[in-house]
């Protein structure tokens, strides 16, 4: 009986410390990925639409141009 009693004793301790353990899991690899890949660059080249040019319907709607 000692067992059992000692399971639901440590049943929420056991959880936390497997929760733990895996988000350390996730966090090395994470860290492992990120210093595999580098740095990453960010471009901000946002385009900006020109005032003077009226917005059509084939400009919003044309995927292709640019």
């Amino acid at each position: 009986m000692g067992i059992h009693y000692d399971y639901k004793s440590t049943k929420s301790a056991k959880l936390m410390e497997k929760q733990a353990k895996r988000e350390r899991k996730l966090a090395e690899k994470k860290a492992k990925r990120l210093a595999k890949e580098g740095p990453k660059k960010i471009d901000d080249k946002t385009k900006v639409l020109d005032a003077s040019k009226p917005i059509t319907l084939d400009f919003l709607t044309n995927p292709d141009k640019e």
